[in-house]
């Protein structure tokens, strides 16, 4: 039985630094921001079902996030500003970041690659890839919340783009999740604690 490195390759997801050109108070690897998204993604699909007559699998959402930036194991995380400096600059990321998901992919026995081609090669253009985008957009504005309530003020252009960015696909429950969910990102430990816990 020939040896495989993927899950080798997807546990360096931890080793992969975000927000690299930024000034951080808490530093955020790929491994802890594909969890987040995982469970933004999760509860965007059970809030869209339970709420506003939606039929996702909770499940299905989940699992795509968690692997939408696998690629970064081979690519790296680059920042946003160089990745979409201008149109030839991003359809060159884009095709690289196919060819380290078409790498990723081969890497897998291959009675296996199917189970896994659409949570690496995730480029569909279906509702849970659009869903997977909006949790990804969501943590990244998450993430710079963080930062200006620890009084890092590096991140207020990234949280008004990220805020146009979220205008632009607003929904029913992207709009609940930020109502909801959203102003306790702002609050001290002390403050989001149980009474008595």
């Amino acid at each position: 039985m020939n040896r495989s490195h993927f899950f080798a390759q997807m546990a360096r997801m931890k080793l992969i630094q975000r927000w690299p050109l930024m000034r951080n108070t808490a530093s955020e690897n790929v491994a802890e921001h594909s969890l987040q998204v995982a469970m933004v993604a999760h509860a965007l699909a059970v809030i869209k079902n339970t709420l506003f007559n939606g039929k996702l699998d909770p499940g299905t959402a989940a699992m795509r996030a968690l692997y939408h930036d696998a690629s970064e194991v081979l690519t790296g995380d680059l920042p946003t500003p160089v990745k979409y400096f201008n149109r030839e600059m991003a359809t060159a990321y884009k095709a690289i970041e196919q060819n380290a998901e078409q790498s990723l992919l081969a890497m897998l026995p291959t009675k296996l690659q199917p189970a896994f081609e659409t949570l690496l090669c995730g480029h569909q253009d279906d509702e849970y890839s659009h869903l997977v985008k909006s949790a990804d957009i969501l943590c990244a504005y998450l993430k710079c919340q963080e930062e200006l309530s620890a009084g890092n003020r590096e991140f207020a252009k990234a949280r008004e783009r990220l805020t146009t960015m979220l205008d632009e696909r607003m929904s029913d429950e992207i709009r609940y999740f930020l109502e909801v969910f959203v102003p306790s990102f702002s609050l001290s430990l002390d403050e989001i604690s149980t009474p008595g816990f």
